[in-house]
């Protein structure tokens, strides 16, 4: 099947060579898409005005043009952009035969869906319509953006990203592989005449909200704290920003050591400055594994709004004690690595065991970033004193002493969240196997889905996962934000 169904979808039947090559063929619609969106053969001679494809199952939308034959000059049959195909056809399962929809929003935005399908057949999801949908997204700066946990979060909201920044290269660069239609920007946000830089980069004439974690180290319970550290005052440049570009709305995420550090002064002054520029502010202390997150991780959150929008109040807690989600639901359908390390790109071994883990797996169909520490014998030999739940105060006198503090030498308890997952990797053990977490496992704790992938090294990998505020958490307070904007 593969027509005009109306003047605002058309069917495309998949053939076996759209499988092997990864595209989708739009050969007899070249009409259904407007002729600005057409570009040069080599995009570095042109490119045409790009669509944006809403496509089922994915992270953000893609925006793409479609180019030019440089032999014939007549249209090509598919996607300039086609990453993001591959991905798309393992979620729905899409086999040959199969029917995809391309369904028309607005002029240069396009709805892409499975029509016929496994998953359809099987009524994982509507297959003829969309319901009328609302394209007119609230705008948001990512400010301290790092890998884009914060950000994932509010894409799952229903928020469009239209500018994440960071000071770390690697950590963008995972940003970037994982939401490649949003711009990004290098930037030192502690440094001078940083307002013009960003404001040159927006393609948004309108920013509805800001938001950031400005790093934490100066504010953490490890090491010495001094007012005048560089990073206890990055949370100046954050404001700085916002109350140039004037959004409806901020969230600033920290530790929960910035609301008392210097007799709570910070806090005051967070608060003192948003009223001064007509935002009420509240701040609250969260529990991640209140909302959802396998994680015993607490955070610090101040929310901002326009005082004609109200007063904010704090999304209410979904999960308690009685059923919060623990390590073994996170984590126990991955492949143990007790006989192998394993690779970057893998298989699974077994099907999703829980609600968790099938929401994590999300339909796909590679296992990315599960690979183990090799570690020495010595330190597997002490890993193995360490009981579930417990830490370096299961070690005899003389075994770990270098290492003795609250979270050295912890392993985790297969019935009860994760302790907090950190920028290191040394210091908690996996609750059943004698090894560090490997990235995949802590990234499952901190509540990235699986089809998200971290790049760079592992200590770099490491470092994004354990500074990244986790997505589930960041989905409910967008979502309760929401709701005072809209």
């Amino acid at each position: 099947m593969s027509g005009d169904v109306s003047d605002k979808k058309r069917l495309i039947s998949i053939t076996k060579g759209n499988l092997g090559n990864n595209h989708i063929y739009l050969s007899g619609h070249h009409d259904f898409f407007p002729g600005q969106c057409y570009g040069k053969s080599d995009k570095k001679k042109g490119i045409g005005k790009e669509l944006i494809l809403i496509v089922e199952g994915l992270n953000g939308p893609v925006k793409t043009d479609i180019g030019i034959n440089g032999s014939n000059g007549k249209p090509r049959n598919f996607f300039r952009n086609r990453k993001w195909v591959r991905m798309f056809f393992k979620k729905h399962e899409i086999r040959e035969g199969d029917v995809v929809a391309i369904e028309r929003v607005d002029k240069f935005t396009y709805r892409i869906y499975p029509f016929e399908s496994k998953n359809v057949r099987e009524g994982a999801v509507v297959p003829d319509h969309w319901t009328e949908i609302n394209t007119k997204k609230l705008t948001v700066i990512d400010l301290f953006a790092g890998c884009g946990g914060l950000s994932h979060g509010f894409i799952q909201a229903g928020y469009e990203i239209v500018l994440a920044i960071d000071n770390d290269p690697t950590a963008l660069k995972t940003f970037e592989f994982n939401h490649s239609s949003i711009r990004t920007l290098l930037l030192d946000l502690s440094a001078k005449n940083i307002l013009n830089k960003i404001k040159k980069r927006l393609t948004s004439s309108k920013v509805e909200v800001i938001i950031g974690g400005p790093p934490c180290q100066g504010f953490s319970l490890t090491g010495p704290r001094n007012f005048h550290d560089r990073r206890n005052r990055l949370y100046l440049s954050f404001l700085g920003i916002v109350f140039y570009l004037k959004p409806d709305a901020f969230l600033i995420e920290n530790v929960p050591g910035i609301a008392t550090l210097y007799n709570g002064k910070i806090k005051e002054k967070i608060i003192s400055l948003g009223d001064k520029h007509d935002y009420n502010v509240k701040a609250d202390c969260l529990l991640a594994c209140d909302y959802g997150v396998p994680q015993m991780r607490r955070r610090h959150f101040f929310v901002g709004i326009r005082k004609s929008f109200g007063s904010f109040e704090f999304p209410k807690t979904t999960h308690s004690s009685k059923n919060y989600i623990t390590c073994s639901d996170a984590i126990s359908d991955l492949p143990n690595r007790e006989n192998e390390i394993g690779k970057e790109e893998d298989i699974y071994n077994c099907p999703p065991i829980t609600e968790y883990q099938r929401i994590m797996r999300n339909g796909n169909g590679i296992l990315y970033n599960h690979v183990a520490t090799n570690h020495t014998q010595k330190v597997v030999d002490v890993i193995k004193l360490v009981r579930e739940g417990k830490n370096y105060k299961d070690l005899p006198a003389g075994v770990g002493e270098h290492r003795k503090f609250h979270e050295a030498w912890t392993r985790y308890h297969s019935q009860k969240p994760s302790r907090t997952i950190d920028t290191g990797h040394r210091n908690h053990f996996h609750y059943k196997y004698n090894r560090v977490p490997t990235i995949r496992e802590n990234a499952r704790l901190q509540s990235f889905p699986d089809n998200f992938i971290f790049i760079g090294s592992k200590t770099q990998q490491n470092r994004h996962v354990g500074n990244a505020v986790p997505p589930i958490l960041a989905y409910h307070l967008a979502k309760k934000l929401m709701e005072y904007l809209t």
